[in-house]
């Protein structure tokens, strides 16, 4: 499909539904900045220690150049990817976000459904506001995966991936690289965490190993479930064992979220995850790491690949995604920007701004030359 022209003539010819919504990124982060309370923009926003790994995020894909080809036919364009056996129409996949409530009414069910009308996969976190069954109720026959953070308590884990599976979601998504919260100046400013306020914790307050836990019912006694929610949330003990012992969890496909090493990424899929999202938390857990894309160039440079690599931290433009998927990536994860359009406008927000992005993407590979993401190589990228 054209996207990006049918998308330019509605907004030229004044037909777009849409009208009132921004086109530009940095309008839909300053609305968000508008529309939020400084609690939650310094949630969203703030990343770990100096913000230097954030903001070196987006600097690195400066130093990626995508090499145009002319005098190609691009009139019919492909931007679809296989993955999991599955195809899909674009390369986008929205990014695990926890605790959407604080962004927006509908929370993680207004982007569930925009994920559903776009045909893209959604990633569900943890600490998601909305229950993995409620999402699953009204979103039956869309793209579901879930994310876990890995915990103290391995039977809440697995419960979770379990009630995952029997609610129709397709893959699980283990992400690494939190195992104790960063230190966010911000958050730290604000004296705010969410999840105090019984915010994010859905899917602990429904799981029924949660509960058992529990002296009385979360219904009951709500400072308790958060108290004991605070105590198995994250684990600073988990190892690749623990790993090795999910996969034996479950057949859906496994994927390592929060990875940046090349070694990493060979014991990953030795231990026979289905993916890795090479990724760095989107700057907010380790300030000073390497940027996203940097890793990625590193990984897929010289290094034999034995399963799909998926992209995320710092994707704000279809030339970012082009970078990412020419250096080696099967998708690229997108999440702050998404979640800025969640707050200005909820569902139709999030529909506005990823179709958007996917119209970018239409035309940016046409002009460049590409008609199918299956041309996409490193040939195609020059490294400065």
């Amino acid at each position: 499909m054209n996207y990006g022209i049918e998308s330019q003539l509605k907004i030229y010819t004044k037909t777009n539904e849409n009208y009132d919504l921004p086109v530009s990124i940095e309008d839909w982060r300053r609305l968000a900045m508008e529309t939020l309370n400084k609690n939650a923009w310094g949630y969203l926003e703030g990343a770990a220690g100096n913000e230097d790994t954030m903001n070196e995020n987006r600097k690195a894909f400066l130093r990626y150049y995508i090499r145009p080809r002319y005098l190609r036919n691009v009139e019919g364009r492909d931007i679809s990817i296989e993955l999991f056996g599955k195809k899909f129409d674009t390369p986008f996949i929205l990014a695990p976000i926890g605790v959407q409530s604080i962004l927006h009414k509908d929370a993680e069910m207004a982007t569930a459904r925009a994920a559903a009308n776009l045909k893209m996969p959604f990633v569900l976190s943890t600490v998601s506001s909305v229950s993995i069954e409620d999402i699953a109720k009204e979103n039956k026959n869309s793209e579901k995966w879930f994310q876990i953070y890995p915990g103290r308590d391995k039977k809440i884990m697995k419960s979770m991936i379990e009630r995952a599976d029997n609610s129709g979601y397709s893959a699980i998504m283990v992400t690494v690289d939190t195992t104790m919260l960063g230190w966010r100046e911000i958050d730290l400013k604000n004296a705010y965490l969410p999840f105090l306020e019984g915010e994010g914790i859905a899917n602990y307050l429904t799981d029924p190993e949660f509960r058992s836990r529990l002296g009385k019912n979360p219904e009951d006694n709500i400072q308790d479930a958060i108290e004991e929610f605070l105590f198995v949330y994250v684990n600073p003990g988990f190892t690749w064992e623990d790993f090795s012992e999910i996969r034996k969890w479950t057949d859906l496909p496994l994927i390592i979220k929060g990875i940046s090493s090349y070694m990493d990424v060979k014991k990953a899929f030795e231990l026979k995850a289905d993916a890795v999202v090479i990724s760095n938390h989107g700057g907010r857990q380790v300030d000073g790491a390497i940027p996203s894309i940097d890793a990625l160039n590193e990984i897929t440079g010289n290094n034999k690949i034995n399963g799909s690599i998926l992209f995320d931290s710092g994707i704000r433009h279809a030339a970012d995604a082009v970078k990412a998927l020419a250096l080696g990536a099967k998708a690229v994860l997108i999440g702050r920007p998404y979640a800025y359009a969640l707050s200005v406008a909820g569902q139709r927000g999030v529909e506005c701004y990823m179709n958007y992005l996917r119209s970018e993407m239409d035309l940016e590979m046409g002009l460049a030359g590409y008609s199918s993401i299956k041309e996409l190589n490193r040939d195609c990228i020059y490294i400065k």
